[in-house]
């Protein structure tokens, strides 16, 4: 296995690296390396620099505003994202519904949607998981009645994040209640949040914010155009999204800075005679850690 970067890849990334301590507002980067809550604005501020400079969605088809790079440039480009504190291009758009229309949405759709998506002009939240409808996601319930051109949603999605943030919803829903098996019948629809008949409530987390939501639609009416790809061919939409929202979770270069920042602490606070840094068992474990991020972080080069 190569673990040595090509000069060529070393300039790429000192490049990457020169961009994200300078262009990125350093206010920014501090709340997200000692973990503080980051506002709406400081999320669309990063994005929007980063699409500018076309750095935001690289996974993309390249006509859409993607980049034709190798997967050690993809790499790096997210691993010099996280060591630099920088928060990633929002999720919900750049991971998760972006890709999904670019494969299988129409081109109309693809030319009305993945400009803004990628811009950050459209804040996307996810409505896929249902008060029964969890792990078990196929088991899901909302229903789309077909209208003439529109769609008539009812139902009720839960857990849905940074709703209170988005101003549109990718949504999963039953077009088919008698299809032979239960992940057959569904459909991936795009609406609009503020159309009539939707209600976002925050669900209060342990800590007394909410990042989360339960979503309510009550005959909410969706234009028929806005369906993505095929009628009741959302379940294999749905896979692929998940994919792409699964592959990037190892959080490597994050991790290094947190653990970084616990050895600054642990070297301020004092234990015995000396500081907690030094304490045997503690360095032990802080070693044990670094080679299980290192183990990890080779898995993921492989």
């Amino acid at each position: 296995m190569k673990l040595a970067l090509s000069p060529d890849e070393v300039a790429f990334r000192d490049e990457l690296r020169r961009f994200y301590r300078t262009e990125i507002p350093a206010e920014i980067r501090e709340r997200v390396k000692y973990g503080l809550e980051l506002s709406r604005e400081d999320i669309v501020t990063t994005h929007k620099i980063l699409n500018d400079h076309g750095l935001a969605v690289p996974n993309w088809p390249v006509e859409w505003g993607g980049k034709d790079w190798t997967p050690m440039q993809r790499h790096i480009w997210q691993d010099e994202m996280q060591l630099a504190c920088v928060p990633e291009p929002l999720t919900f758009n750049a991971q998760m519904v972006g890709p999904v229309i670019a494969h299988f949405g129409s081109e109309e759709l693809k030319k009305r949607f993945l400009p803004p998506t990628a811009a950050l002009d459209i804040w996307w939240c996810q409505g896929f998981s249902e008060p029964d409808a969890g792990s078990d996601l196929a088991s899901l319930r909302t229903t789309a009645v077909r209208d003439g051109d529109s769609y008539i949603v009812n139902g009720q999605k839960i857990w849905t994040t940074l709703a209170q943030n988005a101003d549109w919803i990718f949504c999963l829903v039953r077009t088919d209640p008698n299809a032979p098996k239960k992940q057959a019948g569904i459909s991936f629809l795009l609406f609009d949040v503020k159309s009539p008949g939707v209600t976002i409530r925050p669900i209060k987390l342990i800590d007394g914010g909410y990042e989360v939501n339960e979503v309510f639609f009550e005959n909410v009416r969706v234009p028929a155009d806005q369906l993505v790809g095929e009628e009741n061919k959302g379940w294999t939409y749905a896979k692929f999204l998940l994919g792409n929202e699964r592959t990037g979770i190892t959080g490597v270069g994050r991790t290094k800075v947190r653990l970084g920042l616990a050895k600054e602490y642990a070297a301020a606070t004092k234990s015995g005679s000396g500081t907690l840094l030094e304490d045997p068992l503690f360095a032990a474990r802080v070693a044990e850690l670094e080679n299980e991020l290192l183990a990890l972080e080779l898995t993921q080069l492989r």
